[in-house]
């Protein structure tokens, strides 16, 4: 995680209960220009309170948590933090797991194969583009 946000940059928040998938993902999501994380959160009621002291531009949100899942924690968020754009992280590509994300005001899927990526539009593009894509 970084410091003081440089101007114009892409704030970021990542939710994952898997230490190593969140580990991964701070160290991966840092390396993007224009990017920053602000927060890592191992559960949704986490994620929420951190979206609240940190008001990031997008939280990185997976699915399936112990306690609050992310379904939960993405349609707190977009009640309290309307300006927040929620990215779901998932490795189901199902509509029985996605669809409540995107109802619950989600803005996107990025499934966590290798071999799988989508932006919100449904078309693939480079990790900085789909966040900056839900931006605004």
């Amino acid at each position: 995680m970084t410091g003081a946000p440089g101007p114009g940059r892409i704030r970021v928040l990542i939710a994952d209960d898997q230490r190593v998938v969140r580990d991964g993902l701070d160290m991966l999501v840092a390396l993007i220009d224009g990017v920053e994380v602000v927060g890592t959160a191992c559960d949704g009621a986490e994620a929420v309170r951190l979206a609240h002291a940190h008001r990031p531009d997008v939280v990185l949100m997976d699915l399936r948590m112990p306690g609050t899942d992310g379904i939960a924690a993405t349609a707190d968020l977009r009640q309290r933090l309307p300006a927040t754009r929620v990215l779901v992280l998932t490795t189901y590509a199902d509509e029985v797991a996605i669809v409540p994300a995107l109802r619950a005001g989600a803005r996107g899927k990025e499934c966590r194969s290798p071999t799988s990526s989508s932006s919100p539009g449904g078309t693939s593009s480079s990790p900085s583009a789909r966040l900056t894509g839900l931006r605004g």
